[in-house]
């Protein structure tokens, strides 16, 4: 089954056939295809081998793409994503408006999930699916092939067109992302080697030992990683891990300076929100962005002083249309640079109800800029949050999980 979703976004188990036509899975094919989104769809026989409670993650990992997988398992139905793809509770949604009416036909809850999905997830579909058909679903006679390929073939070339387009489109918009984030990520490299000469800490000078020497050991790692993934660096996504390796290093370099003074060891915190050059976190403060609600955000020392004294901070400005502007009032490229900085989730609670916050928050950012939990349609292996795709974590009746208890599909015909 992993192996089928390499090549198109359907897959029909020969036992479940008559769930779904050949006819009916390929039209759904090039339905998902031309959308040029990561949703994959699986019709199963309700049989052992497909655990109810575990076969959602199952699929996830073993497909190891970032998406919305959805999957007919018998006469029941459940769905699970991404979080960068669809929501959880957006998950739920529409996994309860396709349960209804009870015993709606595989054909038409999947061409209905598939058409209220598509609208809303975000990503890009897998390079790796071309022109071809859904895989399994039985066996179609020449005759027949030939009759539904001549059906389709101006509708195949139309969609073919639209995917080659769009990529075109993201290809380009992609190259502009990452030009405009090289100049601000260069800045920042710069500073880090700046700060690191100006530790001027020596491995053999008086009174260092071998903590802080694999203190500093860590932060040269850190500062050849960031220049190492800049230089290589495709898509304006593989940005989050150049800057999540400067925060890495820039705590390590925090810890150093600690220990060469005999000061408490810093507890690990974000970089300061308003230019994480500035360094690990020392405080939190209330702030309030223009047209905004108030928020707690993670500060350096200096910006609580300016802040407490009713001062502007110190921001991190980069180049807009408008001139130079703080980082959160420019546009979505710059949502990968802060996602490595601000790692975990972070992120969206600093930046709602800014300029940024709400590009990031926009169904068609993960398609045109990427940028980790933002996109959808990479290769990520097992590297991803099962809770996306957790039976006992999805909800309760009719939630996109548990239906039943212990992340079964639920009883029932439906």
């Amino acid at each position: 089954m992993a192996e089928a979703f390499r090549n198109g976004p359907v897959y029909v188990d020969p036992r479940a056939a008559d769930q779904l036509s050949p006819a009916q899975a390929a039209a759904l094919t090039d339905k998902i295809k031309a959308a040029d989104r990561p949703l994959f769809i699986a019709v199963l026989p309700a049989a052992p081998e497909f655990p109810s409670g575990t076969v959602l993650s199952d699929l996830r990992t073993r497909t190891g793409v970032t998406g919305l997988y959805a999957v007919r398992l018998g006469d029941r139905f459940n769905a699970g994503a991404d979080s960068a793809v669809l929501s959880q509770q957006a998950v739920r949604n529409l996994v309860d408006a396709v349960r209804t009416p009870p015993g709606v036909a595989a054909a038409t809850q999947l061409d209905d999930f598939a058409d209220q999905a598509l609208r809303q997830m975000s990503g890009t579909a897998p390079a790796s699916w071309g022109a071809g058909r859904a895989q399994g679903g039985g066996d179609m006679n020449t005759g027949a092939l030939i009759t539904f390929g001549a059906v389709l073939t101006a509708g195949a070339a139309g969609a073919y067109t639209v995917i080659r387009r769009n990529r075109r489109r993201k290809e380009a918009e992609e190259r502009a992302a990452l030009d405009a984030l090289r100049v601000v990520v260069d800045e920042d490299i710069t500073a880090y080697g700046e700060e690191l000469d100006r530790l001027d800490f020596h491995p053999a000078e008086k009174g260092a030992n071998d903590a802080m020497r694999a203190d500093y050991e860590r932060s040269l790692d850190f500062y050849d990683r960031a220049k190492s993934l800049m230089a290589s660096a495709a898509r304006p996504s593989d940005v989050r891990q150049v800057t999540q390796a400067l925060a890495d290093g820039r705590f390590s370099l925090a810890v150093l300076d600690a220990r060469r003074s005999g000061r408490s060891l810093p507890e690990r915190r974000p970089p300061c929100f308003f230019d994480p050059r500035h360094g690990p976190a020392a405080a939190d403060r209330s702030w309030t962005p223009a047209g905004g609600a108030p928020r707690e955000v993670p500060v350096c020392a200096a910006d609580a002083a300016r802040l407490d004294d009713g001062r502007d901070p110190m921001a991190r400005t980069v180049d807009t249309e408008k001139g130079r502007r703080p980082y959160w009032e420019a546009g979505p490229v710059y949502g990968p640079w802060a996602g490595g900085y601000f790692a975990g989730g972070l992120l969206p609670g600093l930046l709602v109800g800014t300029v940024l916050g709400g590009m990031l928050a926009s169904p068609a950012y993960a398609a045109e800029y990427g940028g980790g939990e933002f996109t959808g349609g990479d290769y990520s292996g097992a590297d991803y949050d099962s809770s996306g795709f957790d039976g006992d974590d999805w909800g309760g009746s009719g939630g996109g999980g548990d239906f039943g208890g212990g992340g079964d599909f639920g009883g029932g015909g439906f």
